[in-house]
């Protein structure tokens, strides 16, 4: 007899963004697999919320009555009768926010759904809540009593993940520690392997220009990063580098590499948001995004989709649940794999 599907928890983020509305859109596309039970896809969050944005696209609302595990509790958290006024920075939004993810952390942390997939917050909405936490990182990172944790984004073939992400670039330097760049990169080939990957080749960008050029526009590539990564090769990982930034992520995207580490978070972002975007030329905007954020280093599981709450198109119809779908689908790689 098959082993059940991994519960995979999407905590729903800010009720008045287009949360709700990928959800329901995504949970349209897996239609097939979450009736045939090969999927398991609890929502965590404001059932009204969801109903609402059913109603708004035309879709049939979540069935309560859906087959989840049994004691995991899909709707709701906070007040489930509660409207939270579409496209406005409230109190209300981002206590419902910090709930869902809080509730999805214990879930995990329990055993009783192999992952989460959290869907965008508002970071003035959550504190003015009371919660005050720069974004969903640190959230997690408090939540599960983790040190620090690493961020990888997965677009396609471009997986990549950062030293460091939100600090100022005249802070990265002194960031660049033999001790955090062996963490990510430890990180990076643990994640790397449960994604299926037997022996994975990983590339880390150089923090300066032409990897320092002999030490003409900075030592940090040549007196940090070089020495560790010939450690590290010695001790049986396959690693390029320092690869000069202008170079790496155009071979990771040729497949010369199974993933990149970035040394700072728009060394990293800009070439995977840049492929991820789909841009109209007709109306010279974005109408669609693909991507996803991995939490690496934390003990529970965690993807995200890879844009914001999108407040100005929530409750029109047109949010677009690509990045969502696929934040499912690397949630349920990993999970699989642990659960192996």
């Amino acid at each position: 007899m098959p082993s059940p599907a991994p519960v995979i928890a999407i905590t729903m983020g800010d009720p008045a963004g287009i949360g709700p509305e990928i959800i329901i859109k995504a949970r349209q596309r897996l239609a097939g697999r979450l009736a045939d039970g090969s999927l398991r896809l609890p929502v965590i969050g404001s059932r009204t919320g969801l109903d609402m944005a059913a109603q708004r696209i035309g879709a049939p609302p979540i069935p309560v009555g859906t087959p989840e595990p049994p004691g995991v509790a899909q709707f709701p958290v906070g007040d489930d009768s509660a409207v939270v006024p579409l496209g406005e920075v409230s109190a209300l939004g981002g206590d419902f926010a910090h709930r869902a993810v809080a509730h999805g952390v214990e879930l995990a942390q329990a055993g009783r759904i192999a992952a989460i997939v959290t869907v965008p917050l508002n970071k003035e909405a959550m504190n003015l809540a009371g919660h005050h936490f720069a974004g969903h990182t640190d959230m997690l990172a408090t939540l599960t009593g983790s040190r620090d944790s690493v961020m990888l984004l997965a677009h396609g073939n471009m997986r990549v993940s950062h030293v460091t992400t939100h600090i100022a670039l005249a802070d990265v330097p002194s960031r660049l520690t033999p001790e955090r760049l062996r963490r990510v990169i430890g990180l990076t080939h643990a994640a790397l392997v449960e994604l299926g990957f037997t022996h994975p080749h990983i590339a880390v960008a150089a923090l300066n220009p032409h990897a320092g050029e002999g030490g003409l526009f900075g030592r940090q590539d040549i007196d940090i990063t070089a020495p560790l990564l010939e450690t590290l090769r010695a001790e049986g990982l396959h690693l390029t580098g320092p690869v000069p930034g202008d170079t790496v992520f155009v071979k990771l995207r040729a497949g010369q590499f199974d993933a990149a580490v970035a040394m700072y978070h728009d060394q990293g972002h800009i070439p995977v948001k840049l492929l991820g975007f789909h841009v109209d030329p007709a109306t010279r905007t974005w109408n669609a995004l693909s991507g996803v954020n991995i939490t690496l280093g934390l003990p529970i599981i965690r993807t995200s989709v890879d844009h914001g709450t999108a407040f100005d198109i929530a409750g029109k119809g047109i949010a677009n649940e690509d990045s969502l779908v696929e934040a499912i689908e690397y949630a349920e790689r990993l999970a699989t794999t642990r659960m192996r």
